[in-house]
């Protein structure tokens, strides 16, 4: 990646009740809010580890301890997730790359891209969405109308690119944390960052787990 390059993270602030609500049951809205502020901790930490022009939070709620020095804040657009993302570029000037706050196993290595080959990255997640996207010139009509959170949105999105006529460089897939499984596997893919200590601390009692 070239220091041209603006690294963006779209998150919600972890408040109990408003993220990561697939997680209760086993886990309290308590927990799943402690888990989302230990995944959006560590992507964090893994932006501010990656060399960029710019690292901009691009948040749903006002930022707490969790955020890192370095990052600028700006509030999330209206409307639809295809709308917010869109916003989020529109933001920006030159190169940029988006991220979620779902993939707390990322590292400086997969964000670390070079846009002198490839017109966009595209990085699917293993439920159908994607957890990257990155364009060498912003374009927010490439994901306006792109249908959200469903089986299909990566391919959609993946699609959208090349019909545009964009060489699209293609990421790793990840897996995004939205259930209990999916914790317990990402937590074992990045055994030392917060999120996995954190899960490891609200491990679901066996009557909780039982009632899964």
């Amino acid at each position: 990646m070239t220091a041209t390059t603006t690294l963006l993270v779209i998150a919600k602030e972890p408040r109990p009740g408003r993220v990561k609500t697939r997680l209760t049951p086993p886990f309290t809205p308590a927990e799943a809010a402690a888990l989302a502020e230990a995944a959006l901790a560590d992507t964090l930490s893994a932006v501010a580890a990656t060399p960029a022009r710019r690292r901009v939070l691009v948040l749903d709620g006002t930022p707490g301890p969790w955020l890192p020095p370095g990052f600028d804040v700006v509030p999330q657009g209206a409307g639809g997730l295809d709308a917010r993302l869109a916003d989020a570029f529109a933001g920006c000037a030159g190169p940029a790359l988006l991220i979620g706050m779902d993939t707390p196993q990322v590292t400086p290595d997969l964000l670390d891209v070079d846009f002198r080959d490839c017109d966009a990255y595209f990085g699917p997640a293993e439920d159908g969405g994607f957890w990257a996207l990155g364009l060498a010139r912003p374009e927010p009509a490439l994901l306006r109308g792109v249908p959200m959170s469903t089986p299909v949105t990566g391919a959609v999105q993946r699609e959208r690119l090349l019909t545009a006529g964009l060489r699209v460089c293609d990421l790793p897939p990840l897996r995004d944390v939205d259930t209990a499984a999916d914790a317990r596997a990402v937590a074992a893919l990045a055994p030392y960052g917060r999120f996995a200590a954190r899960l490891a601390a609200c491990t679901p009692a066996p009557d909780r787990r039982a009632s899964r």
